[in-house]
């Protein structure tokens, strides 16, 4: 499996809204800058997030994006599948009339469970996993700083 540069945009975008708080806008300007991702392709994240349910935006001067949920309450596998697709990890997977031997192939039958597998893996981890993870990172990063 192998995850694009919109998902791991998205989820960078969306611990960004994480750590501004669930009820405050915020501009997509501002998250450009503290992301270093360029505007025009958050533009790209921003409407399956929408689509999703994730996110939603509020226009005007004080306007921007802000989470419709808690950051707990959000999984990696909802973020990914949002912005991925629910592709499958081999064809066969989601349509099995793409093969003629699905019914009767162990190799499918694997497939299954190694998706299966990932799934609960993306599934244990939420937003607010990711954020506070992140936020360690940054204050470790700070400590080294000031050493």
């Amino acid at each position: 499996m192998k995850i694009s540069t919109k998902g791991r945009y998205g989820v960078r975008f969306l611990m960004d809204l994480a750590f501004s708080g669930r009820h405050k806008n915020v501009a997509l300007r501002k998250i450009a800058e503290r992301q270093e991702i360029s505007e025009k392709y958050l533009w790209q994240i921003v409407t399956p997030l929408k689509n999703a349910g994730l996110i939603r935006s509020v226009a005007g001067p004080k306007g921007g994006y802000m989470l419709v949920r808690d950051p707990a309450s959000i999984t990696l596998h909802e973020i990914l599948d949002a912005l991925e697709g629910d592709g499958g990890l081999v064809a066969c997977l989601p349509a099995e009339e793409t093969c003629s031997r699905s019914n009767s192939c162990a190799a499918r039958e694997v497939w299954k469970e190694v998706e299966a597998r990932i799934t609960d893996a993306l599934e244990s981890f939420s937003l607010q996993d990711l954020a506070m993870k992140q936020r360690k990172h940054q204050e470790s990063e700070a400590l080294n700083y000031v050493i």
